[in-house]
């Protein structure tokens, strides 16, 4: 009973069960934003009106947002390879730039829902916002935890050097975040 277990440790499948734990985790996230981005396509094929709504999203806002999202799975690339050489400072450094572009992430998303909101584009207004919010609230939800999680890493786990192979699990996370982006963005703002 003196020692501890360390679920890192125990792999049956060769797969370190943290990461495994990731991957059951995105694997679980496909299921819902693939299950909403299918009833989005649908609904947008079948009714011709959604242009009219998805011609008042914000373009530019969505074109920054990406631009944001793929240069912080740059920097996330970044940590995971100075966590590799067990670099805490170099590591810590690029977490924090990929938080800091997250925030970016969601102060562009909350300056672009008040602007909507106050021109009259609410979850209820149609069928297409009601996707769009949806959509673009659960994936900000996403950047958020994503965001909080690679804090505590950054100072619990690396600036103490121990842990590292959370790194490369929030890398496989955040970068998930962003493919979901990457179907989001050219449907809801490109697609009018």
């Amino acid at each position: 009973m003196g020692h501890k277990i360390i679920a890192t440790g125990r792999s049956r499948t060769g797969i370190p069960t943290g990461r495994l734990a990731v991957w059951w985790v995105v694997g679980s996230e496909i299921v819902i934003f693939g299950g909403l981005i299918a009833a989005y396509l649908l609904n947008r094929f079948l009714h011709g009106s959604w242009e009219v709504s998805a011609a008042y999203t914000n373009t530019f806002i969505g074109g920054a947002n990406t631009f944001w999202l793929l240069t912080s799975s740059y920097f996330v690339v970044l940590a995971h390879a100075a966590a590799e050489k067990r670099d805490a400072k170099t590591a810590r450094k690029y977490i924090w730039y990929t938080i800091g572009l997250g925030g970016l992430f969601m102060g562009f998303k909350s300056y672009e829902y008040a602007t909507e909101i106050s021109h009259g584009f609410t979850l209820f207004t149609s069928n297409f916002w009601s996707f769009y919010y949806t959509a673009t609230g659960l994936h900000g939800f996403h950047v958020l935890c994503g965001m909080v999680i690679m804090a505590i890493i950054a100072e619990k786990d690396i600036k103490h050097e121990q842990n590292w192979h959370r790194v490369e699990n929030i890398g496989i996370y955040w970068h998930f975040v962003d493919i979901v982006w990457i179907f989001l963005f050219p449907l809801l703002y490109i697609a009018k």
